[in-house]
């Protein structure tokens, strides 16, 4: 026996409204009534109604699709962050009805040409970037076009014109980290972090300082590369007995040192990375299926017309306590 595709009138007569109310329902759920929304909804799931793609293209002029470029290797043990991102943004975009489109550039600049071609025979509706820099050429192409856009991540400098954004507040996590430790007895707590300049490891390092006070330890810098971690903090080891990490590779450098050296080390990673789990570190988790789902919306009101200046979301971490090391 053949089953009848669902339609949008078949919708509409099963929920008893009409065909505009369901459309309105799909495209501007706001024009419609929470009551009247849920007996929709609920009529679409019962039906298993899936709106047509090429009738939406055809009546909206939008393609439902926008650009991400994927990272490029080698970003260590915390480039794993990015992946669960991405996941979680295609995720969340599907259910906006939207698709996330992939390529790759070299770098900023390289991306920035991609984003004319994509444009030109793709035609995106918008772009999610991740991360900002310093003079970023992207997020001032993107503006000066008017092409939809939101970044994971802060501008970590005036950046002239104000553009959305969605972040995880880095100071508060490894704030909370130190917290936790100096909780814990420690009087000396060294700060683990990315030579300074990075937005990021700065913010994070600051968060450090305002909780360790008079009990701070030593500042580290270090690039983000385990065996590196590990030679650099070692001469710091006998100075201290914990340690707040930029990254999940540092924690992992600085738990190798101790190890090497038999000695006592607490420490706390940031990203919360399996392989921070699978060694029983602490760390700080970033909310990433938050921080998509607030990416998308904040896109999709941009795509639809609907915002009314640039959304900028700055989401809190959650401290993960694990056996001490």
């Amino acid at each position: 026996m053949t089953t009848r595709r669902a339609t949008l009138s078949s919708v509409a007569q099963a929920a008893g409204v009409s065909r505009q109310t369901v459309s309105n329902v799909l495209n501007a759920p706001d024009r419609v009534q929470p009551e009247t929304a849920a007996r929709v909804r609920a009529a679409i799931e019962a039906q298993h109604y899936v709106p047509s793609v090429a009738a939406r293209q055809l009546r909206t002029g939008r393609s439902g699709s926008f650009g991400y470029r994927l990272a490029p290797e080698g970003n260590g043990i915390s480039g794993a962050v990015l992946d669960r991102f991405l996941h979680a943004l295609t995720e969340h975009a599907q259910q906006q009805g939207y698709r996330v489109s992939l390529f790759t550039a070299r770098d900023d600049t390289a991306e920035t040409l991609a984003y004319a071609d994509l444009l030109r025979t793709t035609d995106l509706d918008g772009f999610v970037l991740s991360g900002t820099a310093p003079g970023d050429p992207r997020t001032r192409w993107l503006a000066d076009q008017g092409v939809p856009f939101v970044t994971f991540g802060r501008p970590w400098e005036d950046a002239g014109t104000p553009h959305a954004w969605v972040d995880v507040d880095g100071a508060a996590g490894t704030r909370a980290a130190t917290e936790h430790l100096l909780a814990a007895g420690h009087e000396r707590i060294a700060f683990l972090g990315w030579p300074a300049g990075s937005g990021v490891g700065d913010d994070r390092r600051r968060g450090w300082r305002e909780a360790a006070g008079d009990h701070a330890g030593p500042e580290v810098e270090c690039v983000d590369d385990v065996p590196a971690a590990r030679a650099t903090f070692a001469a710091v080891l006998p100075d201290v007995t914990a340690v707040v990490c930029a990254s999940d590779t540092l924690a992992l450098g600085a738990h190798g040192a101790a190890l090497r050296a038999g000695a006592p080390l607490d420490v706390v990673g940031f990203d919360d990375t399996p392989v921070a789990a699978a060694l029983g570190l602490s760390s700080v988790a970033q909310p990433l299926p938050d921080a998509a789902a607030a990416v998308v919306r904040i896109l999709h009101d941009q795509i639809d017309g609907r915002s009314a200046g640039p959304e900028q979301v700055l989401l809190p971490p959650r401290l993960v306590v694990r056996r001490r090391s």
